[in-house]
């Protein structure tokens, strides 16, 4: 197989027919040339040459990134991204062997859904991320930044009064604007100052960070739309152990890029892909996650809808998580 080839496959899907395709070469890439995925494979009596369609993928779950290096190359990582974690937890780490599909990934992927950053003042409120290292969100916010070709364009940490005051100002202005922030942040930006922006598109990232309550999404997006005075407040959904992002432009139902897909579960059965419009376990299929591992069981509990998009439902309790009894590779 020609690992280039297939690398410039992955950016170019324009049909169902075409993912599946890429995804099961992908897999038997994966398959003979990642190790810890291969004897995960084995472990469930899996014969890859019996693997004939994407529901019949196994899923690594994203635990592994906790206690397993996860490569499908032996190239040497150009950067490894880790996890947020509680004191004493433990976190993930993807080691990435080729910053240049992470930057096509995530650029390619931030275009199909809201154009050339050239075009937008970005505002990134990220102060959990930038008080750590490691974080992939951040690394993706400070390229998309670089690409703005606005000088206003920046990082806030706790600087709420002067970003509060250039929102108003460039919205006013008839600028186009994006603020991206992690929840808390969002909250502490609203509850301190007055908006009514007509210009300007509010994306949370999710996660109170242990800095507040958590509250669900539909709450959430009610008091952001409000302080902002803004019509719906949009999401990403990414994490560290992916390279490609999924969004939502309003009431938490996310799109994927082409080479993405999110399948459902059975919360009872991991091996069982569920149909749409029924609740369960979120795997994603991230083809841009070609050196590491493209298939990826989450904690995250959701539900297909039509039209390839997928509603975000929660998480599970870890006294809920089966089918992760193989954890002992």
């Amino acid at each position: 197989m020609n690992l280039l080839m297939l690398k410039n496959r992955i950016f170019n899907i324009s049909s169902e027919a075409e993912f599946e395709k890429t995804a099961l070469e992908v897999f038997r890439f994966q398959y003979h040339n990642n190790k810890v995925y291969r004897q995960f494979c084995q472990l469930l009596s899996i014969d890859s040459n019996a693997v004939r369609g994407i529901n019949h993928i196994p899923f690594l779950p994203v635990e592994f990134f906790k206690s397993h290096r996860i490569l499908s190359s032996e190239k040497t990582p150009e950067i490894t991204f880790t996890s947020s974690g509680t004191t004493g937890s433990s976190t993930s780490k993807h080691h990435v062997t080729s910053l240049k599909i992470y930057e096509e990934s995530f650029i390619q992927g931030f275009e199909h859904f809201y154009g050339k950053p050239e075009d937008l003042v970005i505002f990134a409120l990220l102060p959990s991320y930038l008080e750590r290292q490691g974080s992939s969100l951040i690394y993706m916010a400070e390229k998309l930044i670089s690409r703005s070709k606005h000088k206003e364009s920046g990082f806030y940490l706790n600087e709420l009064q002067e970003l509060a005051g250039k929102l108003i100002e460039l919205d006013q202005s008839g600028k186009k604007i994006l603020l991206i922030g992690v929840s808390f942040a969002l909250l502490d930006l609203v509850e301190n100052f007055s908006f009514n922006l007509q210009n300007t598109t509010i994306m949370e990232t999710g996660g109170m960070k242990g800095r507040r309550k958590e509250m669900i999404r539909k709450e959430l997006h009610q008091i952001l739309a409000k302080g902002f005075g803004v019509d719906r407040i949009h999401s990403e959904y990414g994490m560290t152990e992916l390279l490609s992002q999924a969004y939502s432009k309003g009431s938490g139902v996310f799109e994927c890029p082409p080479w993405m897909k999110i399948l459902i579960r059975d919360p009872e059965d991991a091996l069982e892909i569920l149909p749409e419009n029924k609740n369960g376990g979120i795997n994603i299929i991230d083809l841009a996650n070609l050196n590491s591992c493209s298939f990826l069981a989450t904690q995250d509990l959701g539900k297909n809808l039509s039209n390839n998009t997928t509603e975000i439902l929660g998480r599970f309790d870890n006294s809920d998580i089966r089918g992760c009894n193989l954890m002992v590779l």
